[in-house]
């Protein structure tokens, strides 16, 4: 797990990035917002911020999340369940626990489960992130239907995110010397959601790595996220924040570019989706006829 870097860092030279205000989309307000030009700004502004002058290393501090449409925001598979439907959380959870196989997870703890459940796509409050850049911009480019349409990088600070958490878990995250929470972590402060929600009023972010379950969280470098309410939008909670989010729009006349250099690159599908399943989807793509 990452250790923690102290003092937010500064970017080691960089030059004053072209941020445009916060925006409506979708009828939701969003982070500032950074719109590329070129590969080589893309770098720039997906490393911005890196350099920490302490270590004297290049040590991010943000959670990276690929979107192929830069009009999508950040809601969870529970939200799109519909509003009001949050409280099938817990009846989806606790059945998925009830039907999976017993040594699915390591411990038999609610956060191991809900990693898992998230894993396999049951429908939860959680968010896949990566600390990789190129595994967020890989599933900004994974499919070439979307390359007529500008993707999205999304970037949130998790030190600065986790500077608002109750006490409780703070202590934790002091006591570990850690940036980010394990399973294990968390259940030192609170054995489930309803406990973690119960820590606060007002709502918190909370980053977690995923237990490594297989090849796939591993090779894609995964980290969690979830509010401790579910009916709260991300959006609207990093836009109350100004400069702790910020979304980096990967125009769709630079998607072919970027989506070969990161095969060359080997961020492919064979790489992040281990197996025979992963191999064919990264043929079927890497050989398709350049269309637009």
């Amino acid at each position: 797990m990452p250790q923690r870097l102290g003092t937010i860092p500064q970017d080691h030279g960089s030059a004053t990035p072209r941020i445009k205000p916060a925006r409506e989309g979708k009828n939701q307000p969003v982070p500032d917002e950074i719109r590329v030009e070129s590969w080589a700004e893309l770098h720039e502004r997906l490393f911005e911020g890196s350099w920490n002058e302490e270590l004297g290393r290049f040590r991010s501090d943000l959670a990276f999340r690929g979107l192929e449409d830069a009009e999508h925001g950040l809601e969870t598979s529970l939200s799109r369940l519909g509003e009001g439907n949050e409280e099938l959380e817990t009846h989806l959870l606790r059945n998925f626990r009830k039907y999976a196989r017993r040594d699915a997870v390591p411990v038999d703890a609610e956060w191991d489960w809900l990693a898992l459940a998230k894993h396999h796509g049951l429908p939860t409050r959680v968010l896949d992130w990566s600390y990789s850049p190129y595994v967020a911009l890989h599933f900004s480019t994974a499919d070439h239907l979307g390359f007529k349409r500008d993707g999205a990088v999304w970037a949130v600070d998790y030190v600065r995110a986790h500077e608002e958490l109750p006490e409780p878990l703070r202590e934790v995250l002091d006591d570990e010397g850690g940036n980010v929470f394990t399973a294990e972590m968390l259940a030192r402060v609170a054995d489930g959601l309803g406990a973690l929600e119960a820590l606060a009023d007002e709502p918190f972010l909370v980053f977690f790595e995923p237990p490594s379950l297989d090849d796939r969280i591993v090779n894609q470098y995964a980290l969690f996220s979830l509010l401790s309410k579910a009916t709260t939008r991300l959006e609207e909670w990093l836009a109350d924040r100004p400069g702790l989010g910020r979304r980096i729009v990967v125009p769709a006349e630079l998607k072919w570019e970027v989506r070969d250099k990161l095969d060359q690159a080997n961020v492919t599908e064979r790489v992040l989706f281990p197996g025979l399943d992963g191999l064919s989807r990264w043929l079927r793509r890497y050989y398709l006829p350049r269309t637009g």
